[in-house]
């Protein structure tokens, strides 16, 4: 099964959207954490900010948490 499949597949499965969702959460987190960091722990939160960028992209996270937040309300 290709990525694309996959991935629709599971963008229809709520436990998935919460998934992401705690991604999300973990990367605002990050962020914040920048504005405290020490300087030699900078580069460190800014990769993990990266990481979670990409897998939120490759996810099409924006998409599937605004589909799923529809449905519960």
């Amino acid at each position: 099964m290709s990525l694309e499949k996959s991935l629709d597949h599971l963008s229809h499965i709520t436990q998935f959207a919460d998934f992401l969702e705690s991604i999300k959460d973990e990367r605002e987190s990050c962020i914040a954490a920048l504005f405290n960091a020490e300087p030699h722990k900078m580069q460190q939160i800014s990769g993990q900010i990266l990481a979670y960028d990409q897998i939120l992209k490759m996810t099409n996270a924006e998409e599937i948490l605004f589909r799923h937040k529809g449905r519960s309300l």
